[in-house]
C-alpha cells in the first residue's frame, strides 16, 4: 500500500483500478485537493494498493504517515476501470 499523489485529474474516483508504472493498483481512498485554493491544477491524494490489501485498508491495519509516497502526472495514469467490481 502506498500514497499516490496525482497532479491533475485522470477521471478516477474511489474504488477505481489504475495502472501506474507497470502495476495494477486499486484506489482505496481519494482526497481531492486544490479546488478552491492551492496549485493551478487539482491534486488527488490516493491511497492505493493491490486488490489483496483492501482488508488491511478497511481495518486500518497500516500507519498512514509511514506509507511510501509516489508522485505522478495524470497523463502517466492509465485507467483500467473507473470503479472496482468489488464495490457496490
Amino acid at each position: 500500500m502506498k500514497r499516490l499523489i496525482v497532479h491533475g485529474d485522470p477521471g478516477i474516483r474511489k474504488d477505481a483500478v489504475i495502472e501506474y508504472d507497470g502495476e495494477e493498483l486499486t484506489c482505496f481512498g481519494i482526497n481531492r485537493n486544490g479546488e478552491w485554493h492551492g496549485p493551478e491544477q487539482v491534486q488527488l491524494w490516493c491511497t492505493v494498493g493491490a486488490a489483496g490489501e483492501r482488508e488491511d485498508f478497511e481495518k486500518r491495519n497500516f500507519v498512514p504517515h509511514f506509507l511510501e509516497v509516489v508522485r505522478a502526472d495524470a497523463s502517466e495514469i492509465e485507467v483500467v476501470s473507473e470503479k472496482s467490481p468489488l464495490s457496490v
